[in-house]
């Protein structure tokens, strides 16, 4: 499903100069059924009260998602874009980093959709995420 010639060089380079880079997000894992990043919990994700910001999770998980389903499609050909996003945030993360994983719940023609787990380092369940993304044609 995951397109695995693409090196997480490649997929870090995508996140130079914008949103990811900012946040401090880094791929780490590519497999033919998930892709990995992880992203600090410091002062550019947290909220004021000291705890990871529910909007740096889904920056996260939309990052993810987005990369993941460019991973599944002919870029020469097609573009995705994500419809919608949903997070329910579980437990709290203080420091560290939170990983974040994406697997394909639908592949299809027009429309892709992402399951997104993000735990803290002891592999406690921090978010649940689920994207849903258009496949456009260029």
């Amino acid at each position: 499903m995951i397109n695995t010639q693409y090196s997480l060089q490649y997929l870090n380079n995508l996140s130079k100069g914008n949103m990811g880079e900012h946040v401090g997000i880094e791929f780490t894992a590519i497999t033919a059924d998930s892709l990995s990043a992880r992203m600090p919990v410091d002062h550019r994700t947290k909220q004021p009260f000291g705890l990871l910001h529910g909007g740096a999770s889904v920056v996260l998980a939309e990052t993810l998602g987005s990369v993941a389903a460019h991973c599944c499609i002919d870029p020469e050909q097609q573009y995705c874009v994500g419809l919608e996003i949903n997070a329910n945030h579980v437990r709290a993360a203080r420091n560290g980093f939170v990983i974040g994983t994406a697997r394909p719940l639908h592949i299809g023609k027009k429309t892709q959709v992402w399951e997104i787990r993000i735990t803290n380092e002891a592999e406690k369940l921090v978010c649940i995420s689920r994207i849903t993304m258009a496949v456009m044609d260029k």
